[in-house]
């Protein structure tokens, strides 16, 4: 099976100047937990609900009202592409110990993201079992 087969497909970013408040409307709006951060044309980081709560709001000094993506967002990212088998996939979300992985296609364009709960769906119990296990064990 072919990460193609199992991802969220339709993801859009945002960039680093997104008002962190209009990130966390995003996320409650389409029931996500992270959003892509993007900066001319290429994917720069994420943020997560737990990066706004972590990196922002339990930071002494923070201020959610002029706080943007750039303040909270965890940068660098990693990515599989559309036509990775999807055990691939799986294996770098384990050795990474993340949740979701943005896809990118053969044009280094994202067009969706792999979650576990995608996983959940179409992944074989056996290969599931061990991503969750290492995706959820403490750093």
């Amino acid at each position: 099976m072919k990460v193609k087969d199992v991802m969220h497909k339709g993801v859009d970013w945002v960039s680093p100047d997104t008002p962190l408040t209009e990130l966390a409307k995003l996320m409650r709006a389409h029931d996500i937990g992270c959003i892509p951060v993007g900066e001319d044309d290429k994917l720069v980081g994420m943020v997560t609900d737990r990066d706004i709560v972590c990196k922002g709001l339990a930071s002494h000094g923070f201020d959610p009202g002029r706080a943007t993506a750039r303040d909270v967002m965890t940068e660098g990212i990693h990515c599989c592409r559309e036509d990775d088998d999807l055990a691939k996939a799986m294996h770098h979300m384990e050795k990474l110990q993340v949740r979701r992985l943005p896809v990118i296609n053969k044009s280094k364009r994202m067009i969706g993201i792999i979650s576990l709960g995608d996983l959940s769906r179409s992944a074989p119990n056996d290969m599931l079992t061990e991503t969750v296990r290492s995706v959820s064990a403490h750093h």
